[in-house]
């Protein structure tokens, strides 16, 4: 399977002085970042440095005060009108969500569904696709993920590395158009973050288009295109992982990386 851009547009997501609050909080302060079709950005700082924030704000889970996010080139939860915003409807920001995937930290699969079940039900209950069409996909993508044979599991029949494979498998049903990871083995032991990071990285040399909030200074060294560092609800440093990474410029990356590495 392997992922093609669905416009001729280079640019997949575009946030343009994205700004957000919690009361007198302000917990992202005009965050300008993009990411082109079959790129990975690996979002990195400490805790509460916005990182999260930001990613639900892309698929509109969090409202934006300020600012504008394009996916695909639309507008992500607001109609524009003569250089206004005015917050879309429920349904169809539903509809905008069904092309981003999103994987969380804790897997929020339905613990009375299988596995098969977890992953067609996207698909069949909310684009209407046909069942045995969606069954079959199901099942290829379930051994793409190294579950083949856990298609009859239920949640609490697998470790926390097969659940969080089946919230991947389950993303990619949706046959969505980027997919956002939000510290997708933070709760894992240690020995099951090497499957999912794997399942990630093949996801990644295919060619989709994704966003993670990630600690595995590993995973973005190999596998991102870019490198975002958060801090204070700020970018204060990106670019190529070996740069970022390798040789930060900026006082607080370098001293998160000291820390980390």
């Amino acid at each position: 399977m392997s992922f093609q851009p669905s416009s001729s547009a280079k640019v997949m997501v575009q946030a343009t002085g994205v700004r957000k609050s919690f009361g007198a909080l302000e917990v992202l302060k005009g965050i300008d970042l993009s990411l082109s079709y079959g790129q990975v950005m690996c979002l990195l700082g400490q805790s509460g440095s916005g990182k999260s924030t930001f990613l639900r704000c892309i698929n509109h889970l969090e409202r934006i005060d300020y600012g504008r996010i394009r996916v695909d080139g639309e507008l992500i939860g607001y109609k524009e009108h003569n250089g206004h915003l005015q917050e879309m409807h429920e349904h169809e920001i539903a509809r905008q969500r069904i092309n981003i995937g999103m994987v969380f930290q804790h897997f929020n699969l339905f613990p009375h569904m299988t596995a098969l079940e977890n992953v067609i039900e996207g698909p069949i209950g909310v684009k209407r696709e046909p069942r045995e069409e969606v069954k079959e996909r199901a099942h290829a993508i379930l051994r793409r993920v190294g579950l083949a044979e856990k298609v009859s599991a239920y949640p609490r029949q697998l470790s926390g590395g097969q659940q969080q494979r089946v919230a991947i498998a389950r993303a990619l049903a949706m046959r969505p158009k980027l997919i956002l990871f939000d510290e997708p083995t933070s709760a894992l032991d240690p020995e099951l973050v090497s499957d999912v990071l794997d399942v990630m990285r093949d996801l990644a040399e295919s060619g989709m288009t994704m966003i993670v909030v990630t600690h595995e200074i590993g995973f973005a060294r190999e596998v991102a295109d870019r490198v975002v560092f958060m801090a204070g609800g700020e970018v204060v440093e990106e670019g190529k992982p070996a740069d970022v990474l390798g040789n930060p410029s900026h006082p607080q990356t370098q001293a998160f990386l000291s820390k980390v590495l």
